[in-house]
């Protein structure tokens, strides 16, 4: 349809993939090697800069690999949730899959029995095949970085800088996709659609009374309920720090954009110091 095809424009227009003329930009270009949506690619590239791509690469794998976690067969719920919760991470769903796939990692290369991958997985009601697969995808896309000779920094996941950093990667492309709890509840306001969407149930912060304002999310499902999936806390300094101004002023109308604008323009004269000093 016409218009999905401007919107898809739009967008990559909006994370800096196309010149003044319409072609692919010379970001646009690098960004296009990837095997991955443009928001993805752009997060990743993102990550160079702040010096997080070991941990973004892992990112990039398992949320382009199918969901890891299984729905439990009836009356084992409770202890799939308490398996999942032993790799929960503080700040979300995100570093969530990271602890995951480090420790399927881990188990694979355990010099226990043959096939320990495998009842490590059916113990932890994860899927072995989406994990191999995720396994497979880091494979190939740290050969495409080594290929257009990107650099790959030393893992460093588990500090509040690397955190920090993974966030700023993760907003440098998907800062279309953040959402605000509008009423406490757990009902976020997409602020750039205006709609409504809940939690996934296989998000950490499902079923907790820490329910975070702010967050971003890798994708949104009308099919599973209007739910956003693999969802981490943002803070709104941080969406105004890194998203882009052009964007950010064909926001439609909210309390969530009135909210952001109070924060640039309290983080303005900073900028603009910065900016003469620089």
């Amino acid at each position: 349809a016409p218009e999905c095809l401007m919107q898809a424009l739009e967008d990559l227009d909006y994370l800096a993939a196309l010149d003044n003329d319409g072609n692919l930009s010379e970001f646009g270009i690098i960004m296009s090697e990837f095997p991955l949506d443009p928001q993805l690619s752009k997060s990743l590239l993102a990550s160079c800069e702040f010096e997080c791509v070991d941990e973004m690469l892992t990112i990039a794998a398992m949320v382009t690999a199918p969901s890891c976690f299984l729905h439990a067969p009836p009356g084992t719920e409770e202890i799939a949730q308490s398996r999942w919760h032993r790799f929960c991470h503080p700040a979300g769903d995100h570093f969530t899959l990271i602890n995951v796939f480090n420790a399927f990692k881990a188990a694979s290369a355990s010099p226990t029995l043959p096939g320990n991958a495998e009842k490590w997985c059916r113990d932890h009601f994860l899927s072995c095949s989406a994990l191999s697969m995720a396994e497979m995808i880091r494979e190939e896309l740290v050969e495409i970085m080594k290929r257009i000779e990107l650099p790959i920094s030393e893992p460093d996941f588990g500090s509040e800088e690397n955190l920090l950093r993974i966030k700023k990667a993760l907003l440098s492309g998907y800062f279309m996709h953040t959402a605000r709890d509008v009423d406490g509840s757990g009902n976020y306001l997409m602020l750039t659609h205006k709609q409504v969407a809940q939690l996934h149930p296989f998000s950490s912060y499902y079923n907790t009374r820490r329910i975070p304002e702010w967050v971003l999310f890798h994708e949104f499902s009308i099919a599973e309920g209007n739910s956003i999936r693999v969802v981490s806390e943002i803070s709104p300094h941080l969406i105004a720090e890194l998203v882009p101004q052009y964007y950010f002023s064909n926001l439609p109308p909210s309390e969530s954009k009135d909210i952001l604008q109070e924060v640039i323009d309290h983080l303005a004269p900073a900028s603009a110091t910065k900016e003469e000093q620089k």
